[in-house]
């Protein structure tokens, strides 16, 4: 466990805005198709925006027709965890980061081969560093 884990909610609310705040510490979600991701085609990758841990990879990100941004898997085995959630009178799969615990999204059983997941995160619990940075 590193110390992301370990912050206090005052220490999130410094240093997150109030919108990521409410999505990633307090499993907020942001509205269908508004998200600055969900249509987005740059390579790079995904990080989680609380603490920067690398979640996804632009080359995994498909068009599920959500309004969310979407991916059939994450960059390692270890960069997420999932619980059951079972809010709003059902039962899904919600997606942490495995760093800082903050909510992602949910994953679904009906992505795309190779994996057959559809990981629905939220933009506003990401920030993207795009190729042309990692080389």
């Amino acid at each position: 466990m590193n110390q992301d884990s370990k912050r206090t909610d005052g220490e999130w609310k410094k240093i997150l805005s109030p919108e990521q705040y409410e999505v990633l510490r307090r499993k907020g979600t942001e509205r269908a198709f508004t998200g600055k991701y969900y249509n987005s085609k740059e390579e790079g990758v995904y990080r989680c925006a609380g603490c920067g841990n690398p979640l996804f990879d632009s080359e995994t990100k498909f068009d599920s027709g959500t309004g969310w941004p979407s991916y059939y898997r994450p960059v390692s085995e270890d960069a997420v965890e999932t619980e059951q959630d079972r809010s709003h009178g059902m039962i899904r799969a919600e997606v942490l980061c495995a760093r800082c615990g903050g909510h992602l999204g949910h994953v679904f059983p009906d992505g795309p081969e190779p994996t057959g997941k559809r990981y629905c995160i939220n933009s506003i619990s990401l920030d993207f560093e795009p190729k042309a940075k990692l080389g």
